[in-house]
């Protein structure tokens, strides 16, 4: 990303984070302090700034995309808390999930308010600026996201539970709807907040905001294989020990020799494996080139998202919009 774009993006978030805060006041103290956790610890906030963005094209401004955009993190990160619930993680980027540091009873409830939260600021803040069209569009693609991140959660739930790897489209399929559906539903809600946007200019964001966020997976999964530490804050190879069937390690399996996928599959899953191990097996997927036909899967979804919107008139908010996608796939952590 630019420089220029960077100070730009920096702008955005401070205003998001402020938004976002005002937001989530109340008593019991504890339970807002909870639902705050993984809010205050920072975050790329790529879904608001694609919200903001996605209503800038169209003649919208920051004001009118906030409630929106705030909506979608409270969406993000109540998926995050309920993830990290499932999974019985103790950290998310390096500091101790909500439910390790306030019980799993206030876990659960955070993420509830987050979720309610979203649904009452759009009903409210928008009621007396937008159609009434417009503004039940928004509720109902929200409500039809939160359905898709649940349907793809569980099935993610049940990969991991058969001892046979699912199929590329298959993966594909589920976060499509675990990651993807936030991303479009992101830039279909900044349309619609811009008061501008045709019937066509939102399908066109949704398309734009799903391939971006297939991408945005994608390269997840890799930096799960092969980031470095420093950089994540998740040990090398995280997802190797923690058995997560990630699109690269599907394709490590498909390609790698019977020797070589039995080595892979020595470590996978094994929390306590030996560290030699594991390294054989990460240079195993390193020698295939995994993460060079990763990226270059990314990038194919990213074209497809700025085939979406390449007709539009040049401007500043699409440019950004590009921008954010083309670092999605550049992206190390």
């Amino acid at each position: 990303m630019k420089d220029t774009t960077k100070i730009k993006v920096e702008h955005y978030i401070n205003k998001v984070n402020n938004h976002l805060l005002s937001f989530l006041s109340g008593k019991p103290l504890e339970l807002y302090q909870a639902s705050t956790h993984y809010l205050k610890s920072g975050g790329k906030r790529l879904r608001p700034l694609m919200v903001i963005k996605s209503c800038e094209m169209f003649g919208g401004n920051q004001h009118d995309a906030l409630p929106a955009a705030t909506a979608v993190e409270f969406i993000h990160n109540f998926s995050l808390v309920h993830d990290d619930i499932m999974d019985n993680d103790d950290f998310r980027h390096g500091i101790p999930t909500v439910h390790k540091s306030f019980g799993l009873p206030l876990a659960i409830l955070s993420g509830d308010i987050l979720f309610s939260k979203a649904f009452q600021i759009l009903s409210t803040t928008y009621v007396n600026s937008l159609k009434d069209s417009s503004l039940i569009s928004m509720i109902r693609r929200l409500s039809s996201a939160c359905v898709d991140i649940c349907e793809g959660q569980a099935k993610d739930v049940q990969f991991a539970q058969v001892e046979t790897f699912p199929s590329e489209e298959e993966y594909i399929e589920m976060i499509s709807k675990k990651t993807a559906a936030l991303f479009n539903v992101s830039c279909s809600l900044g349309a619609l907040s811009s008061r501008n946007a045709t019937e066509i200019d939102v399908n066109n964001m949704s398309i734009f905001g799903k391939n971006s966020g297939i991408a945005f997976q994608l390269i997840d999964d890799l930096i799960g294989i092969a980031g470095h530490s420093k950089e994540t804050g998740k040990a090398v190879g995280n997802d190797i020990r923690e058995g997560k069937k990630t699109y690269p390690i599907l394709l490590s399996i498909k390609m790698a020799s019977e020797l070589e996928r039995n080595q892979i599959l020595k470590v996978f899953g094994k929390g306590n494996c030996d560290t030699d191990s594991l390294k054989k097996a990460i240079d195993i997927i390193s020698s295939l080139q995994i993460e060079k036909i990763v990226r270059k899967s990314a990038m194919d979804y990213i074209e497809k998202a700025n085939n979406s919107i390449i007709n539009y008139e040049d401007s500043d908010p699409k440019k950004i919009l590009q921008e954010l996608s083309n670092y999605i796939v550049e992206r190390r952590k």
